[in-house]
């Protein structure tokens, strides 16, 4: 574990006051581009982080479990006057899919990495609070209000809608190799040793000019108002940004809440969604692993009884809810062990899913469909970061993926992917797809 500011053992301060606006995006206005974001517009749940009080690097899943705990953990932080209830973190962060890289982007990224952020604005009602965060010591009173200070004199008081208008992309992924990999899973499939994989492939995109991750993030948030839109950025300035629909982990003391979400179709046929056997077997095979996994963690867990579609603006998935309430002492780190991947991002059984993946996926997924989110003491939200891109200057590498079940086609599945891309192309920007 790599600490880049004092985690562990350390304490930090932290001030809050109240802003007159409506939009923690706004701020980039003044700000520049937030370093963290976090928006889930249908929960009216908002909050952009600027600079980093502190960061940790994990390096290994051992040490990610190590940090979540540290960062979850209590009497961390003195706040001055009332802590507030509902900040989301104040920690922000993810982690890689596996182990195994190979991709020099996802460098900087590290295994895994988490930021406090120096300032912090959220929305809370109908306004905004600001916190400052400054690692405890001589002087660490001044600097909190001296950030809060400057956040509060120039704050924009109005909402951020995309500014920038369309350009063209120029997109390069190679269909034959993809549709080749399905071809090996369904094989491997019916010869027995799978019962499902899923497969991503990366889409490389490169623009007319830099991109406005701004921008990004406005036009992410209004198209895809069901997802969690986030963005993290890495100390080089490359920024890893999207908007998935699939929750992990939200925890808020001992009480859980996760989905399973898989089987997809294009909104045109989402009659039929209910219906396809190899998608409610995909969708049974998530719960079911959920299910087992959470047993040991919960002294009570409870499914909905049948999966209900999931509308997004795209695609249409299967989804069902879960909910438990947690053993005394379980919290993040625990879950994010016990559920990362579930077979909605990997395949059954996990170990011969995962040993496929690294075998013939031919890619480093980085932090594509790895837990990333905010933890903040005895609370987290951590989502699978799915529809999501690595984005530097005016180039992005995309990552879409399709689950492989018995039945699959290489053809349908490589239009799964296709559809699934399209929330990404369009927020980076793309008029024309």
């Amino acid at each position: 574990m790599t600490t880049l500011g004092p985690v562990e053992g350390g304490r930090w301060v932290a001030g809050v006051m109240p802003l007159a606006a409506v939009d923690p995006l706004a701020g980039a206005e003044v700000l520049g581009e937030p370093s963290v974001y976090w928006e889930r517009p249908l929960a009216r749940e908002a909050v952009a982080g600027w600079g980093e009080a502190s960061a940790v690097e994990a390096g290994s899943a051992a040490q990610a479990q190590a940090v979540l705990k540290a960062i979850s953990a209590p009497d961390s932080m003195r706040w001055l006057g009332e802590a507030p209830s509902a900040l989301p973190g104040p920690w922000f962060g993810g982690m890689r899919f596996s182990a195994v890289g190979g991709d020099e982007g996802w460098v900087p990224f590290g295994f895994g990495r988490w930021t406090l952020p120096e300032v912090v604005v959220w929305r809370e009602g109908t306004g905004l609070l600001a916190a400052a965060f400054a690692h405890e010591g001589p002087g660490a009173e001044d600097v909190l209000r001296s950030r809060l200070a400057r956040v509060g004199a120039a704050f924009p008081a109005g909402y951020r809608h995309p500014t920038g208008g369309p350009q063209n992309l120029k997109l390069s992924s190679s269909r034959p190799d993809f549709e080749g990999r399905v071809v090996r899973a369904v094989e491997t499939i019916n010869a027995g040793g799978l019962q499902k994989v899923v497969m991503a492939r990366a889409v490389e995109v490169e623009g007319e000019r830099v991109f406005d991750r701004v921008d990004v993030l406005a036009r992410l948030r209004e198209q895809n108002p069901r997802c969690a839109t986030f963005l993290f950025r890495a100390p080089d300035g490359t920024a890893f940004l999207g908007a998935t629909p699939e929750t992990l982990c939200r925890v808020e003391g001992r009480r859980l809440e996760t989905e399973a979400l898989a089987g997809s179709a294009p909104p045109a046929q989402a009659g039929s969604l209910e219906a396809s056997d190899k998608d409610r077997r995909e969708h049974e095979t998530v719960v079911r692993y959920i299910l087992k996994a959470l047993k040991p963690l919960a002294e009570r867990v409870e499914a909905d009884a049948e999966p209900a579609l999931l509308p997004l603006r795209n695609v249409v998935h299967l989804r069902t809810g879960i909910r438990a309430e947690l053993r005394e002492g379980v919290g993040v780190a625990e879950l994010v062990a016990a559920l990362h991947p579930t077979p909605a991002v990997g395949g059954t059984p996990r170990e011969h899913a995962l040993e496929f993946l690294l075998e013939h996926e031919a890619l480093d997924r980085g932090w594509y469909a790895g837990p990333v989110g905010w933890v903040g003491l005895g609370r987290a939200h951590q989502m699978v970061a799915l529809r999501s891109a690595r984005v530097k200057e005016s180039k992005a590498r995309l990552f879409v993926g399709a689950g492989i079940v018995a039945g699959s086609s290489a053809e349908s599945e490589w239009r799964e992917t296709e559809m699934k891309s399209l929330a990404m192309l369009r927020a980076l920007g793309g008029g024309h797809v």
